[in-house]
């Protein structure tokens, strides 16, 4: 009997470390999701265009698709990868955030750039049309090749945000809860958006009282604003918190400018408002990540024009006659 409750009382410590193993995985997964926030919220604003122009009944079935291809991209693809950057060349991180960095900052300098210099309408914002099972098909392509980049982007600042010294298992437990927890937000929120006006329509066509119906078409009215909203906060989040990885990386690599000119500054002025001291260094370093990314930002503009996507387009050319020989 006393071996029975010994055996027992090891089984209800193991459990208790487990579970305390699973909180703290929570806990980090939590704190590392926060820190992709900028990315996460382009995230959302974008994938709302891909169901544009489908019949009503598709809509929900294209979100489905494309979360599933998220869920793909971070946990087979994305997930493997990261665990080997942790453990054989943890060097790299830095780096490829950085990168990832600097693709965010010039994805949301070119939005800002073609407010004042509006480009031809792409192919996304116009209306389905063709076979629609093909249309579709190609549009969860390209949003899941989309969400491919901004995922990679979204699991490096996960891994890089991780407290250090955890084992690979404990890793790969974060990263996994994380990025199911940013697809299920992300994911979820843009089918609420997407379904948001015809469930006004609904309201307005068949609620009962007046209010109701009043309701229907505010939300149905509402909806535009809040998609360009939504375009708003994502683009000046992808500039700040790209702004933000690229300062942080060139601090971590020795060149502290302007690393340490922001934080004096935000030291100025939170000395001087103390009432508010947490909050105003945290608005003037955000404001000046955020005039770096958009000034590094423009200047990437033209030299990703001129120079990598004819790379691009001359590799792509080379792999083709390759293919054809």
């Amino acid at each position: 009997m006393s071996g029975l409750l010994a055996l027992l009382d090891d089984v209800a410590g193991i459990a208790k470390v487990a579970a305390a193993n699973v909180d703290d995985v929570a806990a980090q997964a939590a704190k590392a999701s926060a820190k992709a926030a900028g990315a996460v919220i382009d995230d959302a604003a974008v994938t709302p265009k891909y169901v544009h122009g489908f019949a009503p009944a598709r809509e929900l079935p294209i979100v489905g698709k494309i979360a599933l291809g998220s869920i793909r991209n971070k946990l087979v693809i994305l997930l493997p990868l990261a665990l080997l950057l942790s453990s054989f060349a943890p060097w790299l991180i830095m780096p490829l955030l950085m990168l990832g960095g600097s693709y965010l900052c010039f994805e949301g300098a070119e939005k800002v750039y073609h407010l004042f210099k509006p480009h031809a309408p792409h192919a996304d914002g116009q209306p389905a049309q063709g076979d629609p099972t093909h249309l579709e098909e190609q549009k969860v392509s390209g949003a899941v090749k989309t969400d491919f980049i901004l995922s990679a982007e979204i699991m490096t600042i996960i891994l890089s945000a991780l407290d250090p010294g955890l084992s690979i298992w404990f890793e790969a437990g974060a990263l996994a809860l994380a990025g199911i927890l940013i697809t299920v937000v992300v994911y979820g929120s843009v089918a609420l958006i997407v379904k948001a006006d015809d469930f006004g329509l609904w309201l307005a066509r068949v609620g009962r009282l007046s209010a109701t119906r009043t309701l229907g078409r505010g939300i149905v009215k509402f909806m535009p604003f809040l998609m360009k909203l939504l375009m708003i906060v994502g683009t000046a989040a992808m500039i700040w918190v790209g702004g933000s990885i690229v300062i942080h990386g060139l601090h971590e690599l020795g060149l502290h400018h302007p690393y340490e000119d922001i934080h004096h500054i935000a030291e100025l002025a939170a000395h001087a408002l103390k009432g508010a001291a947490e909050f105003v260094t945290w608005f003037v370093t955000a404001f000046f990540d955020g005039i770096f990314g958009l000034i590094y930002g423009l200047i990437l503009i033209p030299i990703v024009a001129k120079v990598i996507n004819p790379l691009i387009r001359a590799l792509r050319g080379k792999k083709a006659d390759g293919a054809a020989h």
